[in-house]
């Protein structure tokens, strides 16, 4: 099942210089799910001034519960980062870049 995630970062005067703390971290942690078609594309949501203040991304779990486990141990959560994360169920319909499936 796809899911699309969108992780909404603090707003605090700290949240810019926890996620930097945490990238590497973060950036290691999802790469075996990228090479396992887990995560199938990821990215940061800027603000006006090009500052990352979340992140979007798009996955293939086989299951909510899934995805919501996967994500409680991702970096950005246990480090403080992401403030607000939704998850919805997600079907491609059109593009220019579709995943197989």
């Amino acid at each position: 099942m796809r899911y699309i995630v969108i992780a909404r970062d603090g707003t605090d005067p700290e949240a810019k210089a926890r996620r930097l703390a945490v990238r590497p971290a973060h950036l290691e942690r999802v790469a075996p799910f990228v090479e396992h078609g887990r995560v199938l594309i990821g990215g940061a949501i800027l603000d006006g001034a090009g500052d990352m203040v979340g992140s979007v991304l798009l996955t293939d779990f086989s299951g909510r519960e899934e995805v919501e486990a996967w994500l409680a141990d991702d970096p950005y959560v246990t480090g403080g980062v992401w403030k607000q994360i939704e998850v919805l169920d997600f079907r491609p319909a059109v593009g220019a870049w579709l995943p197989d499936g």
